[in-house]
């Protein structure tokens, strides 16, 4: 059992990618407003399914990355260590590429990232929940923000890792 979840914790990150790519792509197919349809169909029904497992990749993927005291990584500026952001700030101005991992400002990208679509699960989990109600509709432009933020920061996170990828290759 050990072995399956130390396996888990390892794909964790691609599955989430996986479900993601999917879920971002089929979303323009969705005719949801403040309820499924009568007959919801494949795009619908995959879309609800998948989102839930989402749902529980993303906090099993979320605690995981902020257990132990590691959540610092990621939000050290929400307690005052502003010092290796202010860094990679300046040394961004002087065409330094911010280095992976540590504290800094990719791995704010990254916890901002994780934050974002915690909040998109969150949404799109009391929409549906929600569904028939008047608030049904507000959880549907809370979800449909929180997905136009998350896609704003995924891509911030894409081009962070592709930097280093781009620095690797230069080396």
């Amino acid at each position: 059992m050990n072995s399956l979840l130390a396996l888990y914790q390892r794909l964790q990150h691609l599955l989430l990618m996986v479900l993601c790519i999917f879920l971002l792509a089929e979303g323009g197919q969705l005719v949801m407003l403040r309820a499924l349809p009568t007959n919801p169909g494949f795009w619908n029904l995959s879309h609800i399914w998948l989102g839930f497992v989402c749902c529980v990749v993303a906090t099993t993927f979320f605690i995981s990355n902020i257990i132990g005291g590691s959540w610092r990584q990621y939000f050290g500026v929400f307690v005052g260590n502003w010092q290796p952001l202010w860094h990679d700030l300046n040394g961004l101005r002087h065409g330094r590429i911010p280095a992976a991992g540590g504290v800094g400002l990719f791995s704010l990208v990254e916890g901002l990232t994780m934050v974002a679509l915690l909040a998109v699960c969150f949404s799109g989990g009391m929409w549906f929940f929600e569904q028939g109600s008047n608030e049904a509709l507000f959880w549907r432009i809370w979800h449909h923000s929180f997905v136009y933020l998350f896609i704003t920061l995924l891509i911030l996170h894409v081009v962070c890792a592709l930097s280093h990828l781009l620095d690797l290759i230069r080396d």
